[in-house]
C-alpha cells in the first residue's frame, strides 16, 4: 500500500512533515464496545473501552515500528451503525480529517437489518467517495455472531438477542454478507483484511467462538482486538 512509503519517508525526514492520519469507520466493534448490561428489563447499555479498541492498538503498534512519526487515529465507530448511516456521515466524521487511510468495517448490524442491497450500495459509494479523494481504503470483515446461547446469559432480553443473532449466524446470512462485500471490494480495487474467515477456521477447529465474544452476542473480546490490529498493520506494511 502507498501509506507504507509514507511512513518510511516520514521516519527518515521529519522536518516539515505532517502527521500520518488513519481513520476508522464502523459500528460498535470499531467504537470499542464490549460487555453489555441491562438498564431496564427491556433496554441495555454497553461498556465502552476505547483504549482497548483495535484502532488504538493499531496506533500503538505503528508507534513502536515508527517512533519518529506522528500518527493520528480517528475512531469514527458508532454503536448500532450500519453502512448506510456511515455513508451519510462520511463527510463530517472522516473526510473532514483528511486521512491518508480509512479502515471501513460494517456487516453485523447490516445483516440484522436484512437489506443487503442497501448494504452493498452504501459500501460501494463509501469506497468511491474515498478513492475520489485519493484516500487508501481497507475493508475489514468482522467476527462471528454467537453460534449458541451462552450459559453465561441469564436475562430474558439477552437470551432473545442470542437466539435472533444465532439464527443469522448459523443460517449463513452473515457469511453471505461478507462474501458479497469481499466480491465488491475486488471489483472496486479495495484491500481486504478478512477476519470472518479466521472465525470460520476457529469454529471448524471446534473452538467455542461464542465465548470469544465479550457480550456473548457480537462484540469480540479485548484480546481479539489486538489480533485485529496486527492484521491491519500487516496489510499496511507487509502486503
Amino acid at each position: 500500500m502507498k501509506i507504507k512509503q509514507l511512513f518510511a519517508n516520514k521516519q527518515d525526514n521529519l522536518v516539515g512533515q505532517k502527521p500520518v492520519t488513519i481513520a476508522f469507520l464502523g459500528d460498535s466493534v470499531t467504537q470499542g464496545c464490549y460487555e453489555c448490561y441491562l438498564t431496564s428489563p427491556t433496554s441495555l447499555q454497553t461498556i465502552f473501552d476505547y483504549k482497548s479498541a483495535y484502532s488504538t492498538r493499531v496506533k500503538e503498534i505503528l508507534n513502536i515500528l515508527y517512533p519518529n512519526v506522528q500518527i493520528n487515529v480517528i475512531n469514527s465507530g458508532i454503536s448500532g451503525d450500519s453502512a448506510r448511516v456511515g455513508l451519510s456521515r462520511i463527510e463530517r466524521d472522516i473526510l473532514s480529517y483528511n486521512p491518508d487511510l480509512v479502515v471501513v468495517s460494517y456487516g453485523l448490524n447490516d445483516a440484522v437489518i436484512g437489506d443487503k442491497i442497501t448494504y452493498l450500495s452504501s459500501l460501494e459509494t463509501i469506497f468511491a467517495t474515498l478513492k475520489k479523494r485519493n484516500i487508501e481504503v481497507i475493508f475489514l470483515t468482522q467476527n462471528f455472531m454467537n453460534t449458541n446461547v451462552s450459559v453465561h446469559l441469564r436475562d430474558e432480553l439477552f437470551i432473545k438477542l442470542a437466539n435472533d443473532f444465532g439464527k443469522i449466524q448459523n443460517e449463513g446470512r452473515l457469511k453471505e454478507y461478507f462474501e458479497d462485500a469481499k466480491a465488491l471490494c475486488e471489483n472496486c480495487g479495495v484491500e481486504v483484511v478478512d477476519l470472518y474467515s479466521v472465525w470460520e477456521k476457529l469454529y471448524d477447529a471446534k473452538v467455542n467462538v461464542t465465548e470469544l465474544l465479550s457480550n456473548k452476542l457480537n462484540h469480540p473480546i479485548r484480546e481479539f482486538h489486538y489480533y485485529m490490529a496486527m492484521k491491519i498493520v500487516e496489510k499496511i506494511l507487509l502486503d
